[in-house]
Parts: structure tokens; sequence; C-alpha cells
């Protein structure tokens, strides 16, 4: 980590911060590749109606494997319980959140991470980010890897996933892909600061 990382007003600072509610694993401070600043923090119940709002922007084209649900109300019992059984970080602006990552559920050994992002803010590297956050809290805690479901045409999305150091366990129409913790790439990612531009 830099010795010359800025502290900001949260509290957080990358030589002394230790891993609490207000002082996470990776800084949560992120500038996209547009140039806008967004803070990334854990989520709670208190947050479902601007979840609900962010899954609510979301057209047929956005989704993937049925989530999230088109139809109101099963969205928003969706959201409530993500919020309920799994460990939630989002990314959020000065007006809204505009991504959101999650593993559930939490108490397993080897949970299911998803993340999605605002249409309109795709491509700027908050995805990526966020998985980035996601990987480096259960890192800190006694998980032993992380699994997730993608379709093998979204080659964007696998990209990215692969770049993160997940491996494709199963082939098909849908992969499964493993990130096992103790992979040293996971020990990067916890290093990393993201008070700066991203790079993908």
């Amino acid at each position: 980590m830099s010795q010359s990382s800025a502290q900001h007003g949260d509290g957080w600072e990358t030589v002394v911060c230790a891993e609490t509610p207000t002082c996470p694993v990776r800084s949560p401070w992120f500038t996209d590749t547009a140039g806008a600043h967004w803070r990334f923090r854990t989520a709670d119940m208190d947050d479902i109606d601007q979840l609900t709002a962010l899954y609510d922007a979301f057209g047929a084209a956005d989704r993937a494997q049925g989530i999230p649900p088109a139809v109101d109300h099963k969205r928003r019992s969706w959201v409530e319980m993500l919020l309920t059984d799994g460990h939630n970080i989002v990314a959020e602006g000065a007006e809204q959140i505009v991504g959101h990552v999650v593993y559930t559920p939490a108490a397993a050994d080897r949970p299911e991470l998803a993340v999605f992002v605002h249409p309109e803010y795709h491509n700027r590297g908050i995805g990526t980010e966020l998985c980035k956050q996601l990987v480096a809290a259960a890192a800190a805690t006694d998980k032993t890897a992380l699994e997730l479901h993608v379709e093998r045409r979204n080659a964007a999305a696998v990209a990215v996933y692969h770049r993160l150091g997940f491996e494709a366990v199963t082939e098909g129409h849908e992969l499964e892909m493993v990130l096992p913790l103790e992979n040293p790439v996971v020990n990067t990612l916890s290093r990393e600061t993201t008070d700066r531009t991203a790079r993908s």
C-alpha cells in the first residue's frame, strides 16, 4: 500500500486502516473511467427502496437468468431476500445507488456472487470494482471460495471474472465459475487502493 495514500473523511487511510464497519478492507472511494466519483459501502435493509429503484431501471435486455425479476412485487421481495440473507455492497454517488454486489447465503462456506450495475453506467469499471470489494470482504472472513453463474455468451463479464481469478468449473450455455480464496490474486485485490481512476 502506498505510504502517500490520502486519508478521507470517513477515517479510511491505507497505511493504518484495519477492517471495521467504517474502515473496509479496500478503499471505499473510487473514480470511474468517466471521471465520476463513487463510494462503496455495506448495504442493509435501510437501502431497500434505493436498491429497488436501481432494479426498476433494468429492462429485458439487462436481465440474465431471470434476475432481477421483471414483476414489481417480486423484484422488491428478491431485493429484501438478498439484504436479509447475503453480504451486500453498493456503489453510490451523491444522488443514487448505481451498483450492487452480493454473496449469498452469507453463512455459506462457498457463497454465490452476483453483481449488477445500472444500465446507464456500464463499461466504466464500476462492476469490476464492486467484485473486487466483495472478494476482499469475503477473504477477510472464513469463506473458502466464491462461485458465480454467467451466460457463456456474456463475453465481457466472463473476461472480467477471469481477470479476477475465477475459473470455469462447468461448461455449457451457462458457466459455473469459482474463485478459491487462497488464490494469490485475492491477496493482491485486498491490498489495492481504489482512490484513483479505474483501469478496467
